[in-house]
């Protein structure tokens, strides 16, 4: 069969001009990411202006499978060696706390109702790396684009939220820098978030929380493929059918493998990942003109209360490891 790349050549165009206008835009806005801002921009355009019938193939296209593209990227990015470098104690918290923030979230999203597939994106989002793992994540999970684009928005407002008031909470319970950083790194949702609140406090603090906050973008493989498994274990019929996960799960899960081991050029290192953030930026944009506000307004507020929820749970369960396993 021979596919006809014309349908979906003037959407992809035009998401891919709105996103390259999010990527080089955004670091001229304070607190924001190409990521978030394409989504932004793709919720304006999709809620004020007419989009012209011909650009929905593409559209829905970059929406779906430009996204898997990116995630499969996004794994080169990832280094499993990260793993090992900080002791068996520390990473035992961290896993364990990501194991037990998964588990709360099925959970908690259903005893608070919160709607649609959104309490479980926000919650892996919160869990893991904030923005890119709701990407990986969302489409074993769910079709829902509505979903995915306030999830993101969520997450990314707890982000903020919390890099600006750990900095000024922490020192007050007289911790070490090796604890506070592991708090930091181990809570925080993105990279971003987490340099700016651990530099706030000291270099030293700076350092170990990006060091844990790389350990859990390592064990993102594993995480998705848990979290796969407890929301669609219902759906299962046979022991095999937990392991069949999407192909580019596996495509995602084989190059962590092969990038954690093979060393590859820096500087072709460097064109997979303005490629893969390019790609995502643009599916981002193209879930947001998908979206409308009235929807992301009636779901968007029980999201956030839901991602607040979720934080101080994460928090509590750090808490209690660090204490059990330090």
């Amino acid at each position: 069969m021979k596919l006809n790349f014309s349908i979906y050549s003037k959407g992809v165009v035009t998401v891919l001009i709105l996103g390259l206008i999010a990527h080089f835009t955004a670091p001229f806005i304070p607190g924001m990411n190409g990521v978030l801002f394409g989504l932004i921009i793709g919720l304006i355009i999709g809620n004020l202006l007419n989009i012209p019938p011909t650009l929905n193939p593409g559209i829905n296209f970059t929406s779906s499978s430009v996204l898997e593209f990116a995630i499969v990227l996004l794994a080169f990015d990832i280094n499993l060696s990260q793993i090992g470098k900080m002791g068996w104690e520390t990473l035992s918290i961290i896993s364990g706390t990501i194991v037990l923030l998964l588990l709360a979230t099925k959970y908690m999203s259903k005893k608070v109702n919160c709607p649609g597939s959104t309490g479980w994106l926000v919650g892996f989002g919160t869990a893991i790396c904030g923005s890119s793992a709701i990407a990986a994540v969302a489409p074993s999970i769910t079709k829902n684009k509505e979903d995915i684009g306030v999830a993101l928005a969520v997450v990314n407002l707890m982000g903020g939220v919390g890099m600006i008031l750990l900095p000024f909470v922490i020192p007050f319970f007289n911790l070490s820098d090796n604890t506070i950083g592991i708090v930091i790194g181990g809570s925080l949702h993105s990279v971003g978030n987490v340099t700016g609140a651990g530099y706030a406090i000291s270099d030293e603090v700076g350092g170990i929380a990006l060091t844990v906050k790389m350990i859990r973008i390592a064990l993102l493989a594993p995480a998705v493929i848990f979290f796969s498994f407890i929301i669609n274990r219902k759906e299962a019929k046979n022991f095999a059918d937990y392991f069949k996960l999407p192909l580019y799960l596996w495509a995602f899960i084989a190059i962590t493998l092969i990038g954690s081991y093979v060393t590859i050029d820096e500087s072709i290192l460097a064109l997979i990942k303005f490629v893969a953030i390019i790609t995502l930026t643009m599916a981002m944009t193209a879930i947001g003109m998908k979206i409308s506000f009235s929807n992301l307004y009636a779901s968007g507020r029980k999201a956030v209360g839901f991602g607040f929820m979720i934080f101080a749970i994460q928090l509590i369960i750090l808490a209690l490891l660090l204490v059990i396993l330090s």
